[in-house]
């Protein structure tokens, strides 16, 4: 991970595809602006970067900019995920909400979920180290 924040959301939604939309719009400017730095650092080209997502809805919206019926309400600045997508700047994948590792920053999780997600983010229990010394 290189970036995190935490922040109330600025606008009401009325479902969970529009929470996720505007969410994964913040997480976009976020993942624009290290794009940039990256590819002026390194002067290259950079691939697509991929958004893990857990909502198929939030998914179909970035992908169709023609999906306006249940959209029309919310703020434009939040469609600019269109444009990344259409742009080959940005891909979204599905990824089930049980293997969502963000969930381990977000959620108050059952010790084996909070085990399995440290160990796939390479976190070490520290706790371990201290008991074999004694």
């Amino acid at each position: 991970m290189v970036s995190w924040m935490s922040r109330k959301q600025e606008t009401v939604t009325l479902s969970s595809a529009e929470v996720e939309y505007v969410a994964t719009c913040e997480v976009n400017r976020e993942a624009i602006w290290l794009r940039k730095l990256l590819s002026d650092l390194f002067a290259r080209p950079l691939a697509p970067t991929t958004i893990h997502c857990d909502n198929t809805s939030c998914i179909r919206l970035s992908e169709d900019p023609l999906f306006h019926g249940k959209t029309k309400h919310i703020n434009n600045k939040y469609h600019y995920i269109q444009k990344l997508v259409q742009d080959g700047a940005l891909k979204l994948e599905h990824v089930r909400t049980n293997e969502q590792t963000a969930n381990i920053l977000t959620k108050a999780l059952p010790n084996k979920n909070l085990v399995y997600f440290r160990d796939k983010l390479g976190l070490v229990d520290m706790s371990s180290l201290f008991e074999r010394e004694r």
